[in-house]
């Protein structure tokens, strides 16, 4: 995986301050990263497993599968970051009235 630096100043011209932005990109990301997390569990459940001995450790195709698209999806952090970059993350602050 190529390591691609984000540029401040972008993130600057889309948030009143960096701190805030990267605190708004971290919660959009924990929210990407729980939709993964019920999909991949989601799809998990439903591979038939045959209940065979115990003891033996035999690895499931179709597991192993799944378990590698999921490996080769973008990262949350990261889908988060280019929404953020591209204006799709709206935020506003809590009353606190």
């Amino acid at each position: 995986m190529k390591i691609t630096p984000v540029d401040l100043k972008k993130i600057d011209e889309r948030s009143a301050n960096i701190y805030e932005a990267a605190i708004v990109a971290a919660k959009r990301a924990r929210q990407i990263n729980d939709d993964n997390r019920l999909e991949y569990n989601t799809l998990v459940n439903q591979i038939v497993t045959t209940p065979e001995d115990e003891f033996e450790d035999k690895a499931n195709p179709d597991l192993i599968r799944i378990s590698v698209e999921f490996e080769k999806k973008h990262k949350a952090h990261q889908y988060a970051m280019d929404e953020l970059l591209n204006g799709q993350i709206q935020y506003r602050y809590k009353d606190t009235e």
